[in-house]
């Protein structure tokens, strides 16, 4: 029987100056999911996802495909992972955008041949084939936040983790992060304030506040109950106030 891609119990975890982030919270994601998490500021969507990819340890338990995030088993659980931050200047660091993709694979200790083609197979993805040689710090925003994605890509992770994916983009290129999300063929756990987004890439959608699992369910039903979202401080997604308004 295959295990779920993420489960997760009793989570609770604490900022250091003692201000609960996440209150004792419990899900399940099945392989192929796509799920966002949103909710208001502070809800506990950017630690969530911090803590599915071991970057910080927390009270509870948390496994990926049946493997306990713990520190042992990090070097299984990243490649097993791939978490793609806010802001792309977090993610990339190297002198070329190949050094950045690579980097993962190179940790890893997998051949220079494999690895180069693991790199030209991720830049293809996010359509920058022949970015190799650039510089990541003369991109623009969106294309930054693509190289981001290739650094995930290139790992061969069965599950992507992204922190508002769409932040800080153009109208073309948010729909292009659109485009590409709704292809893509892995487990995907999204947080976003963009409810669009959300509405447009996922098939469930959690609604967390306070740390706590407010609502869990199809996001069809969730992004479309008014009530709900406005109890969770949130607002419908804009292209059902469009329709509201006509």
């Amino acid at each position: 029987m295959t295990p779920p891609a993420v489960q997760v119990n009793n989570l609770r975890f604490s900022y250091p100056d003692g201000t609960p982030a996440l209150n004792g919270i419990s899900f399940s994601i099945a392989p192929g999911e796509r799920v966002a998490l949103v909710g208001p500021n502070g809800a506990g969507k950017s630690t969530l996802l911090i803590l599915l990819g071991g970057l910080l340890q927390a009270d509870g338990a948390i496994e990926i495909f049946g493997s306990s995030v713990i520190p042992k088993n990090l070097h299984e659980i990243r490649n097993k992972i791939g978490m793609v931050f806010q802001d792309p200047d977090d993610q990339l660091f190297c002198s070329t955008i190949f050094d950045d993709v690579a980097f993962g694979p190179l940790n890893m200790r997998r051949p220079a041949e494999e690895v180069r083609q693991r790199v030209a197979a991720a830049l293809e993805q996010v359509g920058l084939a022949g970015f190799e040689h650039r510089s990541a710090f003369h991109l623009s925003g969106g294309e930054k936040k693509r190289v981001s994605l290739a650094t995930a890509l290139s790992m061969d992770v069965d599950i992507l983790a992204l922190d508002e994916p769409s932040s800080n983009l153009d109208p073309r290129t948010r729909r292009a992060i659109i485009r590409w999300l709704q292809k893509c063929n892995k487990t995907l756990v999204i947080a976003t304030h963009d409810l669009d987004l959300a509405y447009e890439t996922t098939n469930r959608t959690m609604i967390l506040q306070s740390g706590r699992i407010m609502a869990d369910g199809p996001t069809t039903e969730i992004l479309t109950n008014r009530e709900l979202l406005e109890h969770s401080n949130l607002e419908l997604p804009l292209q059902f106030q469009q329709t509201e308004n006509r």
